[in-house]
């Protein structure tokens, strides 16, 4: 265990590149606005285009279906791999880095975007692009284009508003944040890995119930913030930590909408059956 956890160490939070990492507006790639908001319009735009272009053919005389079935496994399991790496990597670059408890809730006012927290945030940023592939794949699926959802599009596109946020401001929060996150991304993404094998787990309500923990989570860690915040000498991105409270809040209310018009709506339909019969 000890050569185990002195490597993940070695790779994950001494290495050079994530131990000197460095946020520099408009030099690091993608640390703009300009960048910023040309990939979420990019995003949105092609979105758009692919739905309206998306076809009625059906799974069964679709030849690409088995192809694209293949690629999203492939794309399943790296976003899963990259989830598991990023949560491990931002753990222990926490561990290393903090130099008591208030830190990992609030950072000093004029904290610099440097060092393996902000690298493994940036990672994150980055991770959340390739996620605009999730889309594509939905579109160009013909037997699922009906998955595609406001929920899903805006989530997509706002979090990424969010991450930049986070590295721009230098957010409090964003070690508990981003390994909450990456940690309900790998159970997501094996979830959906193994749909795309053709093995359809049971817990898919499970994914759900999880991504609404994460939020009711949040709201909770952030009340210890706002408390060193007005008990102390601030915190580092307050701004951005506002942010991201309101995009949290909506996605919460539209998890809980979601969560209820599929499961409690198919509970009651089970139980209808179950009286007719």
């Amino acid at each position: 265990m000890d050569w185990i956890d002195s490597n993940l160490r070695r790779w994950l939070v001494e290495h050079p590149k994530v131990s000197k990492f460095e946020w520099k507006e408009g030099q690091t790639w993608g640390a703009s606005s300009q960048f910023l908001a040309s990939t979420v319009l990019i995003y949105l735009s092609l979105t758009a285009l692919l739905h309206l272009k998306s076809t009625s053919v059906t799974s069964s005389t679709s030849p690409t279906l088995p192809f694209l079935r293949l690629i999203s496994a492939v794309h399943n399991l790296i976003l899963l791999n990259l989830s598991l790496i990023m949560a491990v990597g931002c753990t222990l670059s926490t561990v290393s880095q903090m130099d008591n408890i208030r830190w990992i809730f609030c950072f000093p006012t004029n904290t610099p975007p440097s060092g393996p927290i902000f690298f493994w945030a940036y990672v994150f940023y980055l991770s959340k692009i390739l996620e605009f592939i999730d889309t594509i794949l939905i579109l160009l699926s013909p037997s699922t284009n009906r998955r595609l959802t406001f929920l899903h599009v805006y989530h997509h596109a706002v979090v990424v508003v969010m991450c930049y946020l986070w590295l721009h401001t230098s957010q409090s929060l964003v070690p508990v944040a981003l390994v909450t996150n990456a940690s309900v991304h790998t159970v997501m993404y094996g979830y959906y890995m193994l749909c795309s094998l053709g093995r359809r787990p049971r817990w898919k309500r499970l994914v759900t119930d999880f991504q609404i923990f994460q939020f009711v989570f949040s709201f909770g860690i952030s009340m210890v913030m706002l408390w060193f915040h007005f008990n102390g000498f601030g915190c580092s991105g307050i701004w951005g930590w506002c942010f991201n409270a309101v995009f949290n809040a909506s996605l919460l209310a539209l998890f809980v909408d979601f969560h209820s018009k599929n499961y409690a709506g198919r509970r009651r339909k089970v139980e209808n059956m179950d009286k007719k019969s």
